[in-house]
């Protein structure tokens, strides 16, 4: 056996392995085996005691950690000329960290004195414990350019990509930064005007062809006139805020709440954490806490903060890139619920039912120290009995408990009803060179649904409990589908042998039984298709009809203010309701709540739409290099100038124009939805399988065209070379002989039954 190890020596092990920080792991580290591992413990024991370590379930960890977004002083470069920063928010009781600052070619210069705002790596190197890269200084946020550099004599001109604008910037030779004629580049504002009378800026970053994959969520943002600058006051006024303290709060911070995410999440505005309910009164039941980051603590009603949210009114998400409602420093710092970073927020603390209904709740505005951040795959994996070390001590305590509460709610949806639609969502996947690597349809694990049912738990808590102390809010409001679109949705289930109730009140448990009821058919995708089609949008409103696809009376955003304005209405709503401050939900704010609402909802269109056009450019441009090949899919729309292909694998949507569908004329039929031949009598119709040959891939616009090489597998008919109208005997016959077909279908399909 070797000797036991010293204090000293276990903090060093511990500061240098981050991750293997168990008692087990420390015991390998040292060979410290049988009787032994007794004292070990002691020793650990002692050091916990003394203030060096703190013990979370079975691990031992630092408990002084700067976050990962970080305030930072530069100070002058040392005999190297490397550039070291002093933390501004050191809090342990220690030596300040030091933090070395890597900076990156399209930096802004740093000087002695300088504030920044930088992303923080924690390492173990001789000289410093932590490295920074700059996100921006601040105080300074220079105006930020996106065009098409023109290389000239001495330096060059950009051309702006904005709509509308015709005003030129001029580049000296020593901002040019490499670019080339004809690139695309991102360049920042930098000193007087030219003697050209042209202001000056200086290239940052160089994108390359415009019609490269890196462009297009840029290109995107500026046609959309989605603002991508906050304004310096806005900065700065974030820039002041330092962390919340106790103060007039609950003390949450023994309570596991543990965040749950995408692997490559940057920011963790919720937490959630179980546990049985003891209350004899609910055998059975659960206790579920969700707590959401307290977004209105910083952003106050009418300062710049609040006026820039609500003019941005939601975050929006690229596969490179994400424009945030807010600024860094509160996005993914103050008001992210970073692992073992105490946080300010808001909790809903719920009782449900063996059954998962909702007995009862409460909100309390809190400190909390999450103990983990964890992402979906290593969750399911430890609940499907393969824990990480990650995982391994969160497993019995907090990941079986949340489990069997989300079993209880999955219960009580069950009862409810919700729609539930079969359309998988498509993930674009970037490579480092910023180009698509791949395209993968999202996994649906019991942990995202985990998380999805809490969230909307916690929902419906915050409506009901504004509702009953009756203060004004935004709802979040799906109305039923109108009466033309269930006529029409109707009409496709019957054309496909299946039926939608009629003569009652329209509820997502019909649909769902016609969705059932397709399900694993031919059918399926086309019946999945057109019951969507037949949803109204949401939107929000201070009026509440309900949300009906969700099935739910109640229904408000309260779980995402750091990317959604409405959700920090709903938290100033809370806020004024219990009396928790002066930062609540003001006169001027329920006057103009109808106009916030429809506000937002544009801009929640907005970032829908141009979300939809960067994954739309980004597979064109993915698949511009296989024009020419052959590929199966689905028709996915129908117009009267072509059909609209979705392609089997990625996803990506094409059109096949009317001139290549055939050498016949066909018949529109918009109530239908249909295309017709008037010489052959074939129909094209929604979810039919094709396969399509890519004749056409444009990156720069998204759209692609193809030719229709099959259909249901067979080649299409031939018609008789006539492009001209077809007679109104020769529709009524194609007609008579579709709608034959549509009863024979249907007949075969209830004798199948």
């Amino acid at each position: 056996m070797r000797r036991l190890p010293s204090k000293e020596e276990i903090l060093d092990w511990i500061s240098a392995h981050p991750t293997q920080t168990s008692k087990r792991d420390i015991a390998k580290a040292f060979g410290i085996k049988g009787a032994a591992r007794i004292d070990l413990k002691r020793l650990l024991r002692e050091l916990q005691e003394e203030g060096h370590l703190e013990k979370r379930k079975k691990t031992y960890r630092d408990p002084d950690r700067l976050p990962p977004v970080s305030v930072l002083q530069v100070k002058s470069p040392d005999e190297n000329g490397d550039l070291f920063a002093k933390p501004m928010e050191w809090q342990g009781e220690g030596a300040d960290p030091i933090v070395l600052i890597l900076p990156r070619a399209s930096d802004s210069a740093l000087g002695e004195g300088d504030r920044i705002l930088a992303r923080l790596t924690l390492v173990q190197e001789e000289d410093h414990h932590y490295e920074a890269r700059l996100i921006r200084k601040i105080g300074t946020n220079p105006r930020r350019i996106l065009g098409v550099f023109r290389k000239g004599a001495e330096g060059g001109r950009i051309m702006p990509i904005d709509k509308g604008s015709d005003k030129e910037w001029m580049v000296e030779v020593g901002a040019v930064h490499g670019a080339k004629d004809g690139e695309l580049v991102e360049a920042e504002q930098a000193g007087p005007k030219s003697r050209l009378g042209l202001q000056r800026a200086r290239i940052v970053e160089r994108i390359g062809d415009p019609s490269a994959p890196r462009a297009v969520s840029l290109i995107a943002i500026h046609q959309h006139g989605i603002p991508d600058d906050f304004p310096d006051s806005v900065l700065a006024e974030a820039d002041g805020f330092k962390p919340a303290g106790l103060k007039g709060r609950e003390d949450l911070r023994d309570l596991p709440l543990i965040t749950i995410d995408p692997a490559d999440a940057r920011d963790h505005d919720d937490a959630v954490y179980a546990e049985p309910d003891t209350d004899p009164k609910n055998p059975g039941g659960h206790i579920i806490w969700v707590a959401i980051a307290d977004v209105a603590h910083y952003v106050r009603p009418g300062s710049a903060l609040d006026r820039e949210a609500r003019k941005r009114g939601n975050s929006t998400y690229f596969p490179d890139r994400v424009v945030p409602m807010l600024p860094d420093r509160l996005s993914g710092d103050l008001c992210s619920l970073h692992e073992g970073v105490p946080r300010a927020c808001i909790t809903a603390r719920m009782t449900v039912t063996e059954q998962g209904e909702l007995k009862s709740y409460k909100f309390l505005r809190g400190l909390m120290k999450s103990p983990a951040a964890l992402n979906y795959e290593e969750v399911q994996a430890a609940i499907d009995g393969d824990a990480n070390e990650a995982t391994e001590h969160l497993l019995e305590p907090v990941l079986k408990p949340l489990y069997a509460a989300y079993a209880a709610l999955v219960k009580a949806r069950e009862a409810r009803q919700p729609l539930d639609l079969e359309l998988p969502e498509r993930r674009v996947i970037l490579g480092e060179d910023g180009k698509v690597s791949s395209v993968a349809f999202k996994d649906r694990l019991d942990a995202h649904k985990l998380i999805e049912e809490c969230m909307v738990l916690a929902n419906v808590a915050a409506a009901q409990t504004l509702n009953a102390k009756k203060m004004p809010l935004l709802f979040r409001v799906h109305e039923e589908p109108a009466q033309d679109k269930l006529e029409s949705l109707r009409d496709t289930a019957d054309a496909a042998g299946l039926t939608l109730a009629k003569g009652q009140v329209l509820k997502t448990a019909h649909l769902n039984k016609l969705l059932h009821d397709a399900a694993g058919s031919e059918e399926a995708e086309l019946i999945n298709l057109a019951t969507l089609r037949s949803m109204t949008q949401a939107y929000y409103s201070p009026k509440n009809f309900g949300h009906f696809g969700l099935a739910l009376q109640n229904y408000a955003h309260f779980t995402s203010p750091i990317r959604r304005y409405a959700d920090l209405i709903v938290h100033r709503a809370l806020i004024a309701a219990h009396g928790w401050g002066n930062d609540g939900l003001n006169g001027q704010d329920i006057e103009r709540l109808e106009k916030i609402g429809t506000h937002i909802s544009d801009t929640e269109r907005r970032s829908m739409v141009a979300e939809r056009d960067t994954t739309d450019r980004y597979l064109a441009a993915f698949l511009a290099e296989r024009v020419g090949d052959e590929f199966t899919g689905k028709i996915s729309g129908i117009a009267k100038f072509g059909v609209f292909v979705k392609l089997d694998g990625t996803g990506a949507e094409g059109l096949i124009p009317m001139r290549n569908l055939g050498n016949e004329y066909f018949h529109f039929d918009r109530d239908a939805g249909t295309l017709m031949g008037a010489d052959t009598g074939q129909i094209i119709a929604l979810a039919q399988q094709v396969t399509v040959r890519l004749s056409e891939a444009a990156p720069v616009t998204g759209g692609m065209a193809f030719e229709l090489l099959e259909i249901d597998g067979k080649a299409p008919r031939q018609g008789r070379g006539s492009r001209g109208k077809p007679s109104k005997r020769k529709l009524a016959r194609a007609k008579k002989s579709e709608k034959a077909r549509a009863t024979k279908v249907k007949r075969t399909r209830r004798n199948t039954r």
